[in-house]
């Protein structure tokens, strides 16, 4: 029994085999759609995801404490980047101290000495009395009470002017984190993990070893001064810098 040929096929050629020829769009059932592939992208292609919290540090940016590239230039904790002191400026702020020490010691000093001189002129001669009788023994006690009154005196103002001499460091730096010298040239003491001043803990440890090595003939002194030029880390950390984890910016 014969057939009328297949209008799609009127030669009656076989089907070819799935796989060849052109392929053909999948039957979908009405109202259904495949959803769209994604194409994947080859590594190091467009942007990546990263994980929240974390991303590229900016350009230029260093951990606190990281010098930059010895050019005088340290990050501090809450500072940012800071200028290091040069031992220039720190020398010129020791000079501009020293002139204000000086000025209130001799000032101090002079007018002890003026009381002192004052007590000695109110003091009796006893030259012109009998030393039989007793006006010259109660002129005489006036004179050791005058003498040990003026002795006192100068003790009180040396002592005085030389708690002022031994705190005037300390204390400037330790609550204002500078001396007058310091602020004269626009630097400031901080502390080197914290960015703040010393405090009076850390700078009584900067400021009493210079102290104690003045008592060699002042020599240890001078060599804790000129320690910051022994720094190989460019911080110009002195002796007294590093055991107080100070640092010396330029604000």
């Amino acid at each position: 029994m014969s057939y009328p040929p297949d209008p799609n096929n009127p030669y009656g050629q076989p089907a070819p085999p799935p796989g060849y020829g052109y392929p053909q769009a999948p039957q979908q059932a009405p109202g259904y759609a495949y959803p769209p592939q994604q194409q994947p992208q080859a590594p190091g292609y467009g942007y990546q995801q990263q994980a929240p919290g974390y991303g590229v540090p900016p350009q230029g940016y260093a951990p606190p404490g990281t010098l930059q590239a010895n050019s005088g230039y340290i990050n501090v904790p809450y500072l940012g980047t800071v200028k290091i002191a040069s031992m220039g400026q720190r020398f010129l702020a020791r000079l501009i101290d020293g002139v204000v020490v000086g000025a209130v010691l001799g000032i101090g000093f002079a007018l002890g000495l003026a009381g002192v001189v004052g007590i000695a002129k109110n003091t009796r001669d006893c030259s012109n009395l009998d030393y039989t009788s007793p006006d010259y023994t109660n002129c005489l006690n006036q004179q050791t009470h005058a003498a040990t009154g003026a002795m006192v005196t100068m003790l009180i103002v040396m002592g005085l002017l030389m708690a002022f001499n031994l705190l005037y460091e300390w204390l400037m730096v330790g609550l204002a984190g500078a001396t007058f010298g310091k602020m004269a040239l626009g630097l400031r003491v901080v502390k080197e993990n914290t960015g703040q001043t010393p405090g009076l803990g850390g700078s009584f440890v900067r400021f009493i070893i210079p102290v104690v090595g003045a008592f060699l003939c002042y020599i240890g002194a001078i060599l804790v001064f000129l320690s910051p030029f022994f720094d190989n880390s460019g911080k110009l950390q002195g002796w007294h810098d590093r055991a107080a984890g100070t640092l010396v910016i330029k604000k």
